[in-house]
Protein backbone atom coordinates (compact mmCIF):
# COMPACT_ATOMS: atom_id res chain seq x y z
CA UNK A 1 0.00 0.00 0.00
CA UNK A 2 1.50 3.74 -0.72
CA UNK A 3 0.66 7.03 0.97
CA UNK A 4 -1.92 7.90 -2.17
CA UNK A 5 -3.98 5.44 -1.24
CA UNK A 6 -4.00 5.36 3.14
CA UNK A 7 -6.37 7.04 5.06
CA UNK A 8 -4.91 7.91 8.60
CA UNK A 9 -6.51 8.80 11.52
CA UNK A 10 -5.41 10.74 14.38
CA UNK A 11 -6.10 10.69 18.21
CA UNK A 12 -4.38 13.65 19.83
CA UNK A 13 -6.04 16.17 22.54
CA UNK A 14 -3.76 19.22 21.57
CA UNK A 15 -5.53 21.28 18.26
CA UNK A 16 -2.14 22.48 17.83
CA UNK A 17 -0.38 18.91 17.10
CA UNK A 18 -3.44 17.45 15.56
CA UNK A 19 -3.55 20.74 13.07
CA UNK A 20 0.28 20.13 12.42
CA UNK A 21 0.37 16.26 11.91
CA UNK A 22 -2.93 16.68 9.57
CA UNK A 23 -1.42 19.22 7.48
CA UNK A 24 1.98 17.52 7.40
CA UNK A 25 0.90 13.91 6.35
CA UNK A 26 -2.01 15.44 3.54
CA UNK A 27 1.51 17.16 2.23
CA UNK A 28 3.02 14.21 2.14
CA UNK A 29 0.05 12.36 0.26
CA UNK A 30 -2.29 10.76 2.71
CA UNK A 31 -6.06 11.48 3.52
CA UNK A 32 -6.33 12.69 6.95
CA UNK A 33 -9.26 12.89 9.53
CA UNK A 34 -8.57 13.58 13.12
CA UNK A 35 -10.39 12.83 16.34
CA UNK A 36 -9.89 14.87 19.88
CA UNK A 37 -10.25 12.35 21.98
CA UNK A 38 -10.80 8.73 22.62
CA UNK A 39 -14.72 8.96 22.76
CA UNK A 40 -14.45 11.22 19.70
CA UNK A 41 -12.22 8.02 17.92
CA UNK A 42 -14.78 5.71 18.83
CA UNK A 43 -17.52 7.64 17.05
CA UNK A 44 -15.27 8.17 13.67
CA UNK A 45 -14.38 4.55 13.65
CA UNK A 46 -17.64 3.72 13.95
CA UNK A 47 -18.68 4.83 10.44
CA UNK A 48 -15.21 4.83 8.85
CA UNK A 49 -12.24 2.36 7.92
CA UNK A 50 -9.15 3.30 8.06
CA UNK A 51 -5.39 2.16 6.71
CA UNK A 52 -3.35 3.54 9.80
CA UNK A 53 -4.70 5.36 13.62
CA UNK A 54 -2.09 7.56 15.42
CA UNK A 55 -2.66 7.99 18.79
CA UNK A 56 -1.38 9.76 21.16
CA UNK A 57 -1.08 7.93 24.67
CA UNK A 58 -1.57 10.55 27.36
CA UNK A 59 -4.84 12.26 26.91
CA UNK A 60 -8.14 12.87 29.72
CA UNK A 61 -10.04 10.94 29.97
CA UNK A 62 -9.96 7.44 28.70
CA UNK A 63 -5.75 7.08 27.71
CA UNK A 64 -4.43 6.06 24.44
CA UNK A 65 -3.33 2.25 25.71
CA UNK A 66 -6.79 1.92 27.09
CA UNK A 67 -8.28 2.73 23.78
CA UNK A 68 -5.65 0.45 21.92
CA UNK A 69 -6.35 -2.79 23.79
CA UNK A 70 -10.08 -2.00 22.95
CA UNK A 71 -9.35 -1.07 19.29
CA UNK A 72 -7.30 -3.97 18.74
CA UNK A 73 -9.86 -6.34 20.02
CA UNK A 74 -12.28 -5.34 17.49
CA UNK A 75 -10.42 -4.29 14.28
CA UNK A 76 -6.96 -4.97 13.02
CA UNK A 77 -6.22 -1.84 11.72
CA UNK A 78 -2.21 -0.12 12.29
CA UNK A 79 -2.01 1.46 15.52
CA UNK A 80 0.88 4.01 15.98
CA UNK A 81 1.44 5.01 19.24
CA UNK A 82 2.95 8.73 20.36
CA UNK A 83 3.96 9.39 23.50
CA UNK A 84 6.18 11.80 25.86
CA UNK A 85 7.58 8.26 27.27
CA UNK A 86 9.88 6.93 25.77
CA UNK A 87 11.22 4.12 28.05
CA UNK A 88 12.05 0.39 27.32
CA UNK A 89 9.00 -0.72 29.41
CA UNK A 90 6.64 1.80 28.00
CA UNK A 91 7.57 0.86 24.34
CA UNK A 92 6.69 -2.86 25.62
CA UNK A 93 3.25 -1.61 27.77
CA UNK A 94 2.54 -0.12 24.14
CA UNK A 95 3.33 -3.04 21.73
CA UNK A 96 1.62 -5.48 24.38
CA UNK A 97 -1.49 -3.24 24.25
CA UNK A 98 -1.91 -4.03 20.39
CA UNK A 99 0.36 -0.78 18.73
CA UNK A 100 2.26 -1.75 15.80
CA UNK A 101 4.90 0.59 16.12
CA UNK A 102 5.80 3.16 19.07
CA UNK A 103 7.04 6.89 18.87
CA UNK A 104 8.41 8.78 21.46
CA UNK A 105 7.35 13.25 21.43
CA UNK A 106 8.75 14.95 20.69
CA UNK A 107 9.90 13.57 17.24
CA UNK A 108 10.74 14.70 13.71
CA UNK A 109 8.05 14.69 11.05
CA UNK A 110 9.74 12.88 8.81
CA UNK A 111 10.20 9.76 11.28
CA UNK A 112 6.92 9.86 11.74
CA UNK A 113 6.16 9.64 8.05
CA UNK A 114 9.08 6.90 7.84
CA UNK A 115 7.60 5.02 10.73
CA UNK A 116 4.10 5.12 9.43
CA UNK A 117 4.90 3.85 5.68
CA UNK A 118 7.08 1.40 7.16
CA UNK A 119 4.02 0.10 9.11
CA UNK A 120 1.90 0.30 5.64
CA UNK A 121 4.36 -1.87 3.50
CA UNK A 122 4.05 -4.22 6.17
CA UNK A 123 0.53 -4.62 5.60
CA UNK A 124 -0.37 -7.37 2.74
CA UNK A 125 -1.54 -5.74 -0.41
CA UNK A 126 -5.20 -7.63 -1.26
CA UNK A 127 -4.03 -8.88 -4.81
CA UNK A 128 -5.66 -11.56 -6.89
CA UNK A 129 -3.18 -13.84 -7.86
CA UNK A 130 -3.71 -17.02 -10.44
CA UNK A 131 -0.86 -18.98 -8.78
CA UNK A 132 -1.70 -22.19 -7.25
CA UNK A 133 -1.46 -21.85 -3.56
CA UNK A 134 1.10 -23.43 -1.57
CA UNK A 135 -0.96 -24.04 1.89
CA UNK A 136 0.39 -24.72 5.24
CA UNK A 137 -2.23 -27.01 7.80
CA UNK A 138 -2.32 -25.62 11.72
CA UNK A 139 -4.73 -27.80 12.75
CA UNK A 140 -8.09 -26.30 11.59
CA UNK A 141 -6.00 -22.51 10.55
CA UNK A 142 -4.88 -23.00 6.69
CA UNK A 143 -2.01 -20.61 6.16
CA UNK A 144 -1.97 -19.50 2.29
CA UNK A 145 1.67 -18.66 1.39
CA UNK A 146 0.90 -17.06 -2.30
CA UNK A 147 -1.93 -14.91 -0.96
CA UNK A 148 -0.43 -14.29 2.76
CA UNK A 149 -3.75 -14.93 4.08
CA UNK A 150 -4.47 -16.89 7.37
CA UNK A 151 -8.04 -18.89 7.24
CA UNK A 152 -10.07 -20.67 10.24
CA UNK A 153 -12.88 -22.92 8.01
CA UNK A 154 -14.12 -20.04 5.95
CA UNK A 155 -13.78 -17.34 8.05
CA UNK A 156 -10.42 -15.09 7.37
CA UNK A 157 -8.34 -15.00 11.00
CA UNK A 158 -7.04 -10.92 10.52
CA UNK A 159 -3.55 -10.41 10.93
CA UNK A 160 -2.24 -7.05 12.12
CA UNK A 161 0.42 -5.69 9.58
CA UNK A 162 3.60 -7.34 12.17
CA UNK A 163 1.81 -11.02 12.20
CA UNK A 164 1.14 -10.93 8.63
CA UNK A 165 5.41 -10.13 8.22
CA UNK A 166 6.05 -12.86 10.93
CA UNK A 167 4.19 -15.35 9.12
CA UNK A 168 5.64 -14.45 5.92
CA UNK A 169 9.16 -15.40 7.59
CA UNK A 170 8.24 -18.05 9.18
CA UNK A 171 6.39 -19.77 6.14
CA UNK A 172 9.62 -18.95 3.83
CA UNK A 173 11.57 -21.74 6.41
CA UNK A 174 9.25 -23.81 8.08
CA UNK A 175 10.33 -26.73 10.21
CA UNK A 176 13.64 -24.42 10.92
CA UNK A 177 13.98 -22.74 14.38
CA UNK A 178 14.44 -18.99 13.74
CA UNK A 179 16.69 -16.73 16.63
CA UNK A 180 14.59 -13.48 18.11
CA UNK A 181 17.68 -11.61 16.21
CA UNK A 182 17.44 -13.02 12.98
CA UNK A 183 13.61 -12.12 13.07
CA UNK A 184 14.22 -8.65 14.62
CA UNK A 185 16.64 -8.22 11.01
CA UNK A 186 14.06 -9.27 8.63
CA UNK A 187 11.52 -7.26 10.13
CA UNK A 188 13.69 -4.10 10.21
CA UNK A 189 14.35 -5.00 6.19
CA UNK A 190 11.07 -4.56 5.45
CA UNK A 191 10.87 -1.27 7.54
CA UNK A 192 10.05 -2.35 11.09
CA UNK A 193 11.37 -1.02 14.12
CA UNK A 194 10.99 -4.09 17.01
CA UNK A 195 13.54 -5.33 19.69
CA UNK A 196 14.15 -9.08 20.35
CA UNK A 197 11.80 -8.43 23.60
CA UNK A 198 9.45 -7.18 21.55
CA UNK A 199 9.56 -9.97 18.94
CA UNK A 200 8.07 -11.92 22.13
CA UNK A 201 5.19 -10.01 22.43
CA UNK A 202 4.62 -10.52 18.69
CA UNK A 203 5.27 -14.27 18.79
CA UNK A 204 2.25 -14.52 21.89
CA UNK A 205 -0.34 -12.19 19.88
CA UNK A 206 0.50 -14.60 17.36
CA UNK A 207 -0.26 -17.80 18.85
CA UNK A 208 -3.71 -16.99 20.43
CA UNK A 209 -4.38 -16.85 16.80
CA UNK A 210 -3.07 -20.07 15.74
CA UNK A 211 -3.33 -22.60 18.86
CA UNK A 212 -5.74 -24.00 20.59
CA UNK A 213 -3.67 -23.54 23.60
CA UNK A 214 -1.02 -20.55 23.18
CA UNK A 215 -0.02 -21.81 26.53
CA UNK A 216 1.19 -25.10 25.02
CA UNK A 217 1.91 -24.09 21.37
CA UNK A 218 1.89 -26.94 19.29
CA UNK A 219 2.46 -25.01 15.58
CA UNK A 220 4.49 -21.62 16.77
CA UNK A 221 7.33 -23.50 18.93
CA UNK A 222 9.92 -22.38 21.40
CA UNK A 223 13.04 -23.84 20.49
CA UNK A 224 15.28 -23.69 23.56
CA UNK A 225 18.26 -21.66 22.56
CA UNK A 226 17.37 -21.51 19.20
CA UNK A 227 14.25 -18.84 19.47
CA UNK A 228 11.02 -19.97 17.52
CA UNK A 229 9.86 -22.45 14.94
CA UNK A 230 6.74 -22.71 12.56
CA UNK A 231 5.90 -26.75 12.40
CA UNK A 232 3.15 -27.26 10.16
CA UNK A 233 0.83 -30.47 10.21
Amino acid sequence: MNSEDAHLLIVDDDERIRGLLQKFLVRNGFLVSSARDAAHARRILSGLEFDLIVLDVMMPGEDGMSLCRDLRSKIETPILLLTAKGETDDRINGLESGADDYLAKPFEPKELLLRINAILRRVPAAEPTTVAPTVLNLGDIRYDIARGEMWQGESLVRLTATESQLMRIFSSAPGEAMTRARLVEELSRSGGQTQERAVDVQITRLRRKIEADPKQPRYLQTVRGAGYMLAPD
